[in-house]
């Protein structure tokens, strides 16, 4: 079976039992595994894809919790290392009264940002996988080093890279730092997701059009753009589109929506024989589209990214009823 490599952070999301409370004034959490990459392979296993989890976490008590959770769901762990040298990265979430969020980090360093490219070496790539990372990882450390060579391994092996820049700003020194990794990786995904909150930051252009189509460049075939209850588009390199529109919901915390959509997004890809995704998202957008916007939409109903994720039957159940 086709698989998702998911390469960088795995952490410890510290949820407010309270919502629209500055962080500094939350006196209660709760704990959840999170993550981008990590919440990504979650969502893509759980809704019939197979993942692999490529990170490192401390030798510690929120280390173990997390590989638990990553057996528990099915997640693969072959690849995930361990480290005395740092700590699993803890992020502290403060929630709105509409579930946006604010975030404050612990990872100076942490574990995932040590994992080396020596280790990437012991990692076997084909044609049929599909790499996902995001920015998070990009800072300047190991894990970047990692991330570059095992994008070039998997382009050796004519695989598929998907690049969700996912921009968590306070995890920067500065903005131009963020914007500069992000803008590096771009040329190297043959598809970008991309929200309308990231998508001007991200190019530098206010107009949505001239913003999308800076995106294509170097090996890049297509563009997912999202715009949360409005729905999303898949913009290809040849000028079509796709558009789904998306469902409203009442969100309570949208930590993870876009990780599960992307996650539902990829599980569609894996579970075809199709080869060339580019070619299924063409011939399959509208699915693959509605499919991911449900799971998306879901997961803001609840509190945490990865407990919040529907398993398969229900998302087939609930969009064939619609």
């Amino acid at each position: 079976m086709r698989r998702l490599l998911a390469i960088g952070e795995a952490l410890i999301d510290f949820i407010p039992d309270t919502t629209d409370s500055k962080l500094k004034d939350v006196q209660g959490f709760s704990r959840q595994v999170g993550g981008a990459p990590c919440n990504v392979a979650c969502a893509t296993t759980r809704l019939g894809g197979k993942a692999e989890m490529i990170t490192q976490l401390g030798h510690d008590a929120f280390g173990d919790l997390i590989v638990e959770l990553l057996e528990s769901i099915g997640v693969g762990t072959q690849y995930l290392t361990r480290s005395t040298k740092a700590n699993t990265a803890l992020a502290f979430v403060s929630l709105t009264k509409d579930g946006e969020r604010d975030f404050s980090f612990y990872r100076k360093p942490s574990a995932d940002m040590l994992y080396s490219e020596q280790e990437v070496k012991h990692i076997d790539v084909t044609d049929k996988d599909i790499l996902h990372f995001c920015s998070v990882d990009l800072v300047d450390s190991p894990m970047k080093v990692a991330h570059k060579a095992l994008i070039e391994k998997v382009k050796q092996a004519n695989g598929s890279i998907v690049f969700d820049p996912n921009v968590r700003l306070p995890l920067w020194e500065n903005e131009s730092d963020c914007k500069a990794a992000i803008q590096e990786f771009i040329p190297l995904a043959n598809i970008i997701k991309i929200s309308d909150e990231e998508l001007s930051f991200v190019t530098g252009c206010e107009n949505e059009h001239e913003a999308i189509q800076w995106l294509f460049q170097g090996d890049v075939k297509a563009v997912i753009y999202t715009k949360g209850s409005d729905g999303a588009v898949i913009h290809f390199n040849d000028g079509t589109e796709i558009t789904q529109k998306g469902y409203k919901v009442k969100a309570i915390d949208t930590t993870g929506a876009g990780d599960a959509f992307i996650g539902a997004l990829i599980s569609r890809l894996l579970v075809k024989d199709e080869v060339d995704i580019i070619q299924l998202l063409k011939k399959e957008g509208n699915e693959i589209l509605k499919f991911s916007n449900y799971v998306a939409a879901i997961v803001t109903t609840q509190y945490g990214a990865i407990e919040s994720i529907p398993t398969l039957d229900k998302v087939k159940d609930a969009i064939n009823n619609k």
